[in-house]
């Protein structure tokens, strides 16, 4: 019986050696971090998309824009070609979720200053009171990197055919005419305009969650 385990005793190292490496090798297999989805008008619950495009299962894009920053420079889709960017859509004279938002889209900021690859979008609800001045001031006061962060205003209908056809971030309030928007949540968008996800901006899990993502969605253009 010695004799025996003698002859194999090599083999046992062995054997037991590549077993381990298989274990290893399909842990990592397993383990492999999945890429974010890409989402659809069809994936999001029907109140928060315009009923044009409810249907929609594929192909899905953040539309073109044309709106006006802090700074009174004109801002367009160019301004995040070939970017990740994170979305939202807020006021300066908001008292209740906006500054909760604002100060985590700072913390958000702050993670991503020198990323050149990441910039932040937020989209004021209340254009007509949030001029290319108030802006300005808002943006002072809130230590906006111009470099990082635009904030912006323009045209009604665009910024809420924005929310409801493109990012897919609020319900509709049932107005005729493009009433005010007023949603907590951010909206992460790839390269390519497609949504990655969507996270409450006033948590902070909903943050941390973001945060996560965008690690994972940077590791697809590595």
């Amino acid at each position: 019986m010695l004799s025996f385990f003698k002859d194999y005793k090599w083999f046992a190292i062995v054997f037991g050696i590549i077993s381990i490496i298989i274990i290893f090798i399909f842990y990592n297999i397993l383990n492999v971090e999945k890429p974010l989805p890409v989402l659809q008008p069809a994936n999001f619950e029907p109140k928060l998309v315009d009923s044009t495009i409810q249907h929609v299962k594929k192909y899905h894009t953040v539309a073109n824009f044309k709106l006006v920053n802090q700074n009174g420079d004109t801002i367009t889709e160019k301004n995040y070609e070939d970017k990740i960017y994170i979305a939202d859509f807020f006021f300066t004279t908001c008292q209740t979720i906006c500054p909760v938002m604002t100060d985590n889209m700072v913390r958000i900021q702050n993670t991503i200053l020198n990323d050149d690859d990441v910039l932040l979008l937020s989209h004021s609800v209340t254009p007509e009171i949030d001029s290319v001045a108030q802006l300005k001031r808002y943006a002072i006061k809130k230590k906006v990197n111009d470099d990082k962060w635009n904030l912006v205003t323009g045209d009604r209908k665009q910024i809420y055919d924005l929310a409801r056809k493109s990012y897919l971030v609020v319900e509709d309030d049932g107005s005729v005419d493009y009433g005010m928007i007023h949603t907590e949540n951010f909206a992460l968008i790839d390269k390519k305009k497609q949504i990655r996800g969507v996270y409450n901006g006033i948590s902070k899990a909903g943050i941390d969650s973001l945060l996560h993502d965008l690690k994972t969605l940077k590791k697809e253009y590595e």
